[in-house]
């Protein structure tokens, strides 16, 4: 469902990743969850070497499915992940990061902005995803982007689960 390249007006480029990206992508990921993890669970949930291995096998096969968009800046440098799939029926975002250095400059609203375009491709009524509760900067990003407080489940343990709700693009006049 991911579509191939093409940059954004801020000049990020968009493609899915391939196993060429792993390494990168788990750098970016690692040191996203950092910034918000860090302070409210011990290192090793989210930084120690068996968890790094278990997001290593993750990200290896959510890449190996297609189902992982990379953003690389015009040096070529990967700045930013999503990935998202359909579980229980319900399209999932399950991950969205870009590296800190590059937060508040379009990369997140570029990948996401893409993420909603391949779900209103495909038909996705709606979408759901789940945030970390401290993380208000991400929270802050969502609301920005239209997502509300899933009604019918609104936690699941130490996140937040939000919902989006796809309206079908306007016709073109």
């Amino acid at each position: 469902m991911i579509e191939n390249s093409h940059a954004d007006g801020a000049g990020t480029d968009l493609a899915s990743a391939v196993p060429a990206d792993l390494d990168a992508v788990v750098a970016v990921h690692a040191e996203a969850r950092a910034t918000y993890y860090r302070g409210h669970l011990p290192d090793a949930a989210y930084a120690g070497p068996e968890e790094l291995a278990r997001s290593r096998a993750g990200w290896a096969s959510a890449i190996g499915a297609g189902r992982v968009l990379r953003a690389r800046d015009a040096d070529g440098t990967l700045v930013g992940v999503a990935a998202y799939g359909e579980r229980e029926g319900v399209m999932n975002l399950t991950q969205l990061h870009v590296a800190p250095s590059r937060w508040r400059g379009g990369v997140g609203t570029a990948l996401h902005a893409a993420c909603v375009a391949a779900w209103r491709a495909a038909g996705v009524p709606a979408a759901r995803l789940e945030v970390f509760a401290p993380n208000t900067r991400a929270q802050a990003f969502y609301a920005a982007h239209g997502w509300r407080p899933d009604p019918e489940t609104p936690r699941a343990g130490d996140h937040l689960v939000l919902r989006l709700t796809l309206a079908p693009e306007a016709a073109a006049e």
